[in-house]
């Protein structure tokens, strides 16, 4: 029987799962919870001295802080070079500055002023801040509620990925290891934790999104209950929690997919730049990830002036789906890797695909509405044909089985037409305009006169 090699003071084999730092001096590598050595503690040591080495060669090397604008802090050639993003002397500099104010963009709602029919007679196009949540239908957590019970309720021993701010590089922690952190006033870094996704956790039960995210979201209402029979796993990006260290920031990004948002601000405060998304800015952030990618997750950057505990979650929809697949592209251009990006993005347009076509079909949906439908079904289409085909060289997802693909798209694109005829005629012809008392009869005859053409 071949041996095994062993390692650390334990004597076990080597565990990829399990952190490891190696001796400067003797080489020999050690787990770092037998040392008592964080993982996010390590890029802060220079030189790693074991406890046998100690006695030779004195202790561990810590680096020393010679710089606050750089990501490399000890860096002693860093006088005369710029400022990076996220180090102390950005934030403050961030901070210092004055932006355009956002009301001119930013819609302000109501709770239950914020429902289907209005985004559809108003389009999606612009952040909604919700000054009251009466009638928004979220749910929450007791206003008591802390980071230590976000613990209490995923599990200590959960591995986060975490930001290191001043760095902009990410680490691991532990969620026991977090709550030590964030429960110490004294700091010496700035971490900042975006992505805990808890659908399947017990903290899911004390979280629910707005009504009108649910009624929204193609995950909830097109993905198949029975999805284990078409794909391996639903996707599970509704409910995040996001937990950030006073002085956090995240770099400018998209979503995922070009998804929307939905965020509550649960404890502290939270500073958003906002960035309309035209061709032109989109083609410059394309060019500047391109060279300096950092982490891909909707056109803004933001910035934590306090401890803050968000609730929130991503979605794709209808009213948006020429902007979420050309960030889709985007991202495979960019070569955005797997775990940054929507999962499951294209199984999940191949499941809203039919239910777009049922709606293009309804006699009675809204002008508005229909609108919105075939520009959006027209950019469907032409992705569709793109990711059914065998010739390109990436990797599409799967296409669901009992969708009939080449019927699906000759359907849509036989739905665009006979809605774009429709909406013609309804513009030209005076007895279907809005105020006739016959216009939705004959404006339905019509549409299935041209079905059956």
């Amino acid at each position: 029987m071949a041996s095994r090699t062993v390692y650390c003071i334990c004597g076990e084999p080597y565990d990829s799962l399990r952190f490891m730092i190696q001796c400067d001096s003797c080489k020999d590598w050690y787990h770092g919870s037998c040392v008592n050595v964080k993982e996010h503690e390590s890029p802060d040591i220079e030189k790693y001295h074991c406890v046998q080495c100690q006695e030779i060669v004195g202790p561990s090397i810590y680096r020393q802080v010679k710089n606050y604008h750089r990501h490399d802090y000890g860096d002693g050639n860093a006088d005369g070079k710029a400022v990076q993003s996220g180090t102390k002397v950005f934030v403050k500099e961030l901070r210092s500055r004055h932006f355009k104010s956002a009301d001119d963009v930013v819609i302000r709602l109501r709770g239950q002023q914020l429902t289907l029919p209005y985004l559809i007679q108003s389009g999606f196009n612009y952040p909604i801040l919700v000054d009251s949540t009466l009638g928004l239908g979220l749910q929450m957590p007791s206003d008591s509620f802390t980071v230590s019970d976000v613990m209490d309720y995923i599990g200590s021993n959960v591995l986060l990925d975490v930001i290191d701010v001043g760095r902009q590089e990410n680490i691991q922690m532990s969620m026991s290891e977090w709550v030590e952190y964030f429960n110490n006033p004294a700091r010496n870094k700035v971490y900042n934790v975006i992505s805990l996704e808890f659908s399947k956790t017990r903290l899911a039960d004390l979280i629910k999104p707005p009504n009108i995210v649910q009624k929204l979201s193609w995950v909830e209402n097109y993905w198949p209950k029975d999805s284990e029979t078409y794909t391996p796993f639903c996707p599970k990006v509704m409910k995040y929690c996001l937990m950030s260290a006073r002085d956090s920031y995240t770099d400018f990004h998209i979503d995922f997919g070009g998804s929307s948002v939905w965020y509550h601000i649960f404890r502290g405060e939270k500073i958003f730049f906002l960035i309309q998304p035209t061709p032109a800015n989109l083609a410059l952030y394309e060019h500047w990830m391109g060279k300096h990618y950092l982490f891909l997750l909707a056109d803004t950057c933001c910035s934590y002036p306090e401890d803050s505990l968000v609730f929130g979650g991503n979605f794709l929809h209808s009213l948006n789906i020429p902007v979420q697949l050309q960030i889709h592209e985007m991202e495979i251009r960019i070569n955005t890797e797997e775990k940054y990006k929507f999962p499951t993005f294209e199984t999940v347009h191949w499941f809203a695909a039919p239910n777009i076509l049922e709606q293009l079909r309804d006699n009675n949906v809204s002008k508005r509405e229909l609108s919105y439908l075939v520009t959006g079904a027209k950019a469907l289409v032409s992705v569709l044909k793109i990711w059914s085909s065998e010739s390109q060289n990436h990797k599409h997802d799967d296409v669901p089985p009992k969708i009939n693909v080449s019927k699906l798209i000759k359907d849509l694109m036989k739905e665009v037409r006979i809605a774009e005829k429709y909406a013609n005629s309804k513009n030209s012809n005076g007895c279907c305009q809005k105020g006739t008392s016959t216009s939705k009869k004959k404006g339905s005859s019509y549409k299935n006169e041209l079905r059956r053409s």
